[in-house]
């Protein structure tokens, strides 16, 4: 007899499973043709990335974020700004790694201010793990970037650590942040700490 916990991962599995499939169908529309794109994790009202698609009209850019209305605000400055080369979506990062196109490919992630997640029973929610750098390197493309930008101490330096022992990024120093553009969200940052890592060959 199956137990209650075994039927409720199930269901939960069948759930990701047709959001991963639904997700699939809206990037093959939105990729089509694009063999790289630049990808904004947590991109929030989209303040920064569509000021970055609009001072790079050819390429193509999606921004992913968990909540609805920050999509919607993000979609509505899209549409006042005439942008035909970025989309915003409303997806989990993981889900939205595995619906990707399999001839698309990510030429560069931002992860610009993400929740900290500052208490240790709260650390596993944080996206630079291990395997979430493992499934990043997977889709994207040769020489690919990953750009983090953080505000906490303990955040950057955990970035730091886990980007430098993994197999498949490496840590460039001295290379500059490629686009700069204020948000409102940043002003209210204390401090700007920064990883630039560059997928291995």
């Amino acid at each position: 007899m199956r137990t209650g916990k075994v039927m409720g991962r199930d269901w939960a599995e069948a759930r990701r499973a047709d959001r991963v499939r639904l997700l699939a169908g809206t990037l093959a529309s939105t990729l089509a043709d694009r063999e790289t794109f630049t990808f904004e994790l947590g991109s929030g009202h989209g303040h920064w990335l569509a000021a970055y698609a609009a001072d790079r009209p050819q390429e193509a850019c999606v921004g992913i974020d968990l909540i609805s209305g920050r999509v919607e605000k993000a979609l509505r400055k899209k549409e006042k700004a005439g942008l035909t080369n970025v989309a915003f979506l409303k997806a989990e990062a993981s889900e939205f790694l595995d619906a990707l196109p399999a001839d698309a490919r990510i030429a560069n992630t931002f992860i610009l201010y993400p929740d900290p997640w500052p208490k240790k029973k709260h650390r596993k929610n944080r996206f630079v793990q291990p395997e979430s750098l493992t499934a990043l390197a997977e889709r994207s493309a040769p020489d690919a970037r990953l750009h983090f930008r953080t505000d906490d101490e303990d955040y950057h330096a955990w970035t730091c650590v886990a980007v430098t022992g993994h197999p498949r990024w490496e840590i460039l120093p001295d290379e500059p942040w490629p686009f700069e553009q204020v948000t409102f969200f940043e002003t209210r940052m204390k401090a700007r700490r920064d990883v630039i890592a560059r997928l291995r060959p």
